[in-house]
């Protein structure tokens, strides 16, 4: 276990568990198909969303990374903060890039129809806010103290 003053864990685990729900939805999608909607408009605008999801997903991804760029700090979830970052995706959630993950893989279930996706999403995102996201809101604490808590009593966790 890592010294939460200096990092908040050792494993970088929120690409892990992503990565893993994905892969874990494709092959449940393949072995084990769940019925999606019926022909009709209803796919169709469901393929929309999807694609809107995905879109949402890179804005995220770009404010997120371009505020922790001119905050001169770490993207990396297994890596101590420098500085605390609330502009940019961070004025409105603590957790851009985990919220856009789960956003994506959202969009990806829209898209493809595979609803293991959006089970999985809920999964990865719980599984990430127990073995990420509370060390990492320790670690923030740790290092700015007052600073950060009035930062989380304006910002919501996720949205």
């Amino acid at each position: 276990m890592t010294d939460i003053h200096t990092a908040p864990n050792r494993i970088p685990w929120p690409p892990i568990i992503y990565l893993a729900a994905i892969a874990i939805s494709i092959a449940l999608g393949l072995l084990y198909p769940l019925p999606w909607l019926p022909s009709g408009i209803l796919p169709d605008i469901l393929l929309a969303l999807g694609w809107l999801a995905v879109a949402g997903t890179i804005a995220l991804y770009v404010s997120a990374m371009r505020a922790l760029k001119q905050g001169n700090t770490t993207i990396k979830p297994h890596q101590g903060a420098d500085h605390l970052v609330t502009n940019g995706a961070f004025s409105f959630t603590r957790n851009p890039i985990y919220l856009g993950n789960t956003l994506l893989m959202i969009g990806v279930g829209l898209i493809t129809g595979i609803v293991w996706f959006f089970v999985l999403a809920l999964v990865a995102a719980f599984t990430t806010q127990k073995l990420a996201i509370e060390r990492e809101e320790k670690h923030l604490m740790a290092r700015f103290g007052k600073k950060y808590r009035d930062y989380a009593k304006r910002v919501r966790r996720w949205i």
